[in-house]
């Protein structure tokens, strides 16, 4: 499969020649060693998606001539994934994994029990941080549309999400009786995957969302950790959907 490399401005894809720089530019030459007359493939991560031939090769520029053009639709419903901060890497690992499985949009939750804590300059560093890890990932995983990283949200705003116009919210909570593969899910709108941290999401806050219109689920009768219980849902929703 030919690389794929991304631009930051989509008008640049309007040329029929277009110059890869900056780090983008050293990756495709340094890290990836790309060779003049090899076909790779660009992105807007909007839905663009193109074919062409690499005719230049610097450290800081690359220069790919367009041979074919193609844009790529949203599949539908879209996957939202409300994240709780985890401690250590485990909220990272869980954003890598989510975006090569076709997560749509990832939301920081600085939910009641997280142990780690977004405040200040933290919280800027903490959302680049998570959007660079989407953007590399999207690109290894040949992803035409990158999953958009939200500002962090609290109890409050995820209420709102449940309750939102067709949304259908699923909390991840392994006492919960109902499970996720239970649940019909919808042909379009957005479906919410919620997950706690690692010392789960507190009563109240599970209360919260239920009372808005969310719905309980679990995965199965094991307990999986923060990392592994967003990525492995959106796993099991694709299944459902017949995406996989």
């Amino acid at each position: 499969m030919a690389l794929h490399f991304l631009v930051d401005d989509p008008a640049a894809l309007l040329s029929d020649e277009v110059e890869l720089t900056g780090p983008e530019a050293h990756h495709a030459a340094t890290v990836r060693r790309v060779r003049v007359g090899e076909t790779v493939t660009i992105g807007d991560g909007q839905g663009a998606w193109h074919t062409g031939e690499v005719l230049e090769v610097a450290p800081k520029r690359v220069l790919v001539r367009i041979t074919e053009r193609t844009t790529v639709p949203l599949e539908q419903p879209s996957f939202v994934l409300v994240q709780a901060l985890a401690k250590g890497d485990r909220d990272e690992m869980a954003v890598q994994a989510a975006t090569e499985l076709g997560v749509d949009e990832i939301v920081p939750w600085q939910a009641k029990r997280s142990v780690s804590r977004w405040e200040g300059p933290k919280q800027a560093k903490g959302v680049q941080r998570w959007r660079t890890i989407v953007r590399e990932a999207a690109k290894q995983a040949h992803r035409a549309h990158l999953p958009h990283v939200s500002d962090p949200e609290g109890i409050d705003a995820l209420v709102r999400r449940a309750g939102a116009e067709n949304a259908l919210m699923l909390v991840l909570e392994p006492s919960a009786t109902a499970r996720l593969t239970e649940v019909e899910l919808p042909a379009d709108g957005t479906v919410v995957l919620v997950v706690g941290p690692e010392g789960g999401i507190a009563p109240e806050e599970l209360e919260r969302l239920r009372d808005a219109g969310a719905r309980v689920v679990k995965l199965g009768d094991t307990v999986l950790r923060t990392s592994t219980a967003g990525p492995a849902a959106l796993a099991a929703a694709s299944v459902a959907l017949g995406r996989w």
